[in-house]
Parts: structure tokens; C-alpha cells; sequence
């Protein structure tokens, strides 16, 4: 019998009859045909009494007065000895009265079909299972920072709303959209923020926001302007942070929250940019007494007079030419900015008024810098910053009106500078 501990080798040979044969005239004649043919060391039926030779396997059918077939014969003789078995077995040219034939086909290596189990298995449990059971220290200590900070999560008045632990103590608060923003967030130990859980912003929420100094901090799409939009009409706060374009807050890794923390914008500013109006009415009462109190607990830097007496003899001139003038400049654009409001775009126009280009805000100063001498004037939906009123002074353009002029302390004679503000 086959000894498969001991197995090195097995012989694959085809075999054809010209007659109906079956299993025991094959094997009988395998016996007989090779007996004495090799010598006593290499004779069939003493290598299988021995196990060296296994059970011969015969698989052979008949069809149309002709059979054909396969055998397997398992080997754990050496190299040579096991091809000169294979060799002899093409010798046998009848089987029972039929004349026959057989043919070695391949002689496989039994050890190699081995190693390659093994280098498929090994390959198929570094990749699946070791990934899944051993992770890495890294992965391990995040692991367990996560859930210390999970464990840190609180919840905030009768309706559970997920915030930080430092919520109600912080001076400052940050509102972001959910719970999964919050846990960013202290991912990264930001312990003062709280979910406001969509554009329906919970009353507790609010009245919070009234006691504190806000940052909204929502995500970079429709929603987070859409929630900018709620805050700024039903509660009090202070600055607006957005998520990058296309990302929300709960995807942020730490670089981008502290840039998107740093790049917030006042409030006063937000309004204009998202068009609200009036929406502090319900706690103008309120308002002053708070704002007084903010102004005690965080003190505005004022500019030094020094810095501005250089420039007062200079003031009264360029604020007489540009009361002048300022109006007719808003009123010559004002059906561009009616277009564009709301759209944070700008157009860059010729002598003409036509358009040229139309870009986003972020994109505007870089679009400016690149423009031909055909770019006349300036029109978009923003504030009109110092860098924005130099890098047009270069290019020669005559006109940029924005909806908003910023802290702009020089502008050049040839250029008009003008708001929507101002009609």
C-alpha cells in the first residue's frame, strides 16, 4: 500500500488497448511484464511488499472496442531509480489478448507540490492573518489613546448632545455637526467642542452659545453653510472655520484642523458672505452687556497712534476723492455684484465691462497676477484686502469693488476702490 509519509515521487502514464480491458488486466500485466526485467533490486511486487512502490491506481474506460486510460503509481525510490521504473513500464505492449500500449506522461515531484502549498498558505496567513490579529505598536497605542479620549466624551443638557469634557467650564466653545466631528476633535485634544447634530439646532445648544465665546467649525460642503446659515440667524456667535472644500471635520488629521482653526473669520464677516441679515435682534438686549464683558476678558490689540500719524496728512485727500467717486464706481458694476452675490466668484472684466475670466474668491489674487493688459477691472463677491488692492496696482487695473472693503491703509491714485456697501 502507498506509504504517504514516504511518498517522493508519482509516475503518470496514458494508457491505449485495442480491446475492452479492465483494472485487474492492467495491473496483472504491469506484474507480469515487468517481473525479472530490472533485476531483484528494482522488482515491482518485492518494492510494494516493502513499500517503496504504493498502490497502483488505474483509471481506464472503454468505448467503441477500444479502452483508454491513466496510471498513477506512487514512488519513494530516488531520482534514477524511479525513472528507470517509469522506462519500463513503456515496454508493456499487450494487455490480456488486446494489444496495448502505455505512455509516461510526467513524472511529478510530490515534495514540490508541497513547497508550493506551503508558500501559497504562508503567503495567504502573513497577509490575512497576521494583519487582522498583530497590529503594530503605532496602531496599538492609537488604539488606546482613542478610546481614552471616547471615554473623555460628555454629554450636555436633557437631550445627551456629545460634546467635550471641558464644555461647560471653557470661556470658548467650538460647535461642529456631530458626534463623529467631536471625537475627531479629541483625537487630537480639542476638549471644548459640541454637536450640534444637523441644520435643526437644539435649543440647549444655542442658549450655550449665548454664554460663551463660538467658533462654528462645520464641514466643506452645502451642509456646513447651510448650518453657518441656522447659527448666525437663532443664536450668538463670534467666528466661522470650514473644513476644507469636499472634506468633512470628523476626516481631519490634526494640520488640517489647526489651519482651518486659525483661518476662522469674524462673524461680521460671515454675514456679509453668507447675506444674513438682522439676525441678532432677538438678543440685542442681551448683546452689549456680553460684548462689554468679552471685551474685558479678551482685550482688543489697538494699533499705536504712531503708526497712523504718517499717513493723516494723507487721509482727508484720498477720503474726499473717494466720496467723489466711490458711489458712481459701485453703481457703474452693480449688475455684475448682483450676480454674483451669494456666489463667493469674482469677474475679471476689460474696458468694456465684459467678462474675461470668472474665478473662485480663494483663486482670485492668483488669477490676477496672471491676467493680460486687457483686465480693466475687478468684480467679486468678498473683502477687498490690502494684498488684493497691491497686486492690482501692478497689473494696472483701474476699478476692483468687492462686497466688503477690508483694513486696506494704501490705495494708488489710478485705481478706484469701492463696495457694495456703499450704494
Amino acid at each position: 500500500m502507498q506509504n504517504t509519509d514516504t511518498t517522493k515521487y508519482i509516475v503518470h502514464a496514458r494508457i491505449r488497448a485495442d480491446g475492452v480491458v479492465e483494472r485487474p488486466d492492467v495491473v496483472g500485466a504491469i506484474f507480469g511484464q515487468t517481473e525479472g526485467l530490472l533485476g531483484n533490486d528494482l522488482d515491482l511486487r518485492d518494492l510494494q511488499k516493502t513499500g517503496r512502490i504504493g498502490r497502483i491506481e488505474v483509471n481506464i474506460k472503454s468505448t467503441a472496442g477500444k479502452s483508454n486510460g491513466m496510471i498513477d503509481i506512487p514512488s519513494s525510490l530516488d531520482k534514477a531509480e524511479t525513472a528507470i521504473l517509469a522506462a519500463s513500464l513503456e515496454t508493456i505492449d499487450r494487455i490480456g489478448p488486446c494489444m496495448a500500449g502505455i505512455e509516461i506522461i510526467k513524472v511529478e515531484d510530490i515534495r514540490a507540490s508541497k513547497r508550493k502549498h506551503i508558500v501559497d498558505r504562508a503567503k495567504h496567513i502573513l497577509t490575512d492573518m497576521f494583519d487582522e490579529n498583530v497590529p503594530e505598536s503605532q496602531e496599538i497605542t492609537d488604539e488606546v489613546k482613542q478610546s481614552i479620549r471616547i471615554e473623555e466624551m460628555t454629554y450636555y443638557g436633557k437631550d445627551n448632545i456629545p460634546c467635550g469634557p471641558n464644555v461647560k467650564d471653557s470661556d470658548a466653545i467650538i460647535v461642529v455637526e456631530g458626534r463623529a466631528d467631536v471625537l475627531n476633535l479629541l483625537r487630537y485634544g480639542i476638549k471644548n467642542s459640541i454637536a450640534v447634530g444637523g441644520t435643526n439646532v437644539p435649543p440647549a445648544v444655542a442658549e450655550l452659545c449665548k454664554k460663551k465665546n463660538v467658533t462654528a467649525f462645520t464641514d466643506g460642503d452645502r451642509g456646513g453653510e447651510l448650518i453657518i446659515k441656522e447659527l448666525l440667524q437663532i443664536t450668538d456667535i463670534d467666528f466661522i472655520a470650514r473644513a476644507p472644500d469636499g472634506k468633512g471635520v470628523e476626516e481631519l488629521v490634526q494640520k488640517e484642523i489647526v489651519r482651518s482653526l486659525r483661518q476662522k473669520i469674524p462673524v461680521e464677516q460671515a454675514m456679509e458672505r453668507y447675506q444674513i441679515g438682522g439676525n441678532r435682534q432677538r438678543t440685542s438686549s442681551q448683546q452689549p452687556v456680553r460684548r462689554q464683558e468679552r471685551r474685558e476678558i479678551r482685550p482688543r490689540v489697538v494699533k499705536a497712534p504712531t503708526v497712523v500719524k504718517p499717513r493723516a496728512t494723507e487721509r482727508p485727500r484720498r477720503s474726499s476723492r473717494r466720496d467723489k467717486s466711490v458711489k458712481t464706481v459701485a453703481t457703474e458694476f452693480k449688475e455684475h455684484m448682483d450676480e454674483l452675490s451669494g456666489t463667493l466668484s469674482g469677474r475679471l472684466l476689460d474696458d468694456n465691462k465684459k467678462v474675461i475670466q470668472e474665478v473662485t474668491v480663494k483663486d482670485l489674487a492668483n488669477s490676477i497676477k496672471d491676467v493680460d493688459s486687457k483686465v480693466k477691472s475687478v468684480v467679486f463677491d468678498g473683502v477687498i484686502t490690502q494684498r488684493l488692492v497691491d497686486i492690482a496696482s501692478e497689473k494696472e487695473i483701474t476699478d476692483i469693488i468687492g462686497a466688503k472693503i477690508g483694513n486696506v491703509t494704501k490705495a494708488p491714485a489710478n485705481l478706484r476702490i469701492a463696495s457694495t456697501g456703499q450704494l
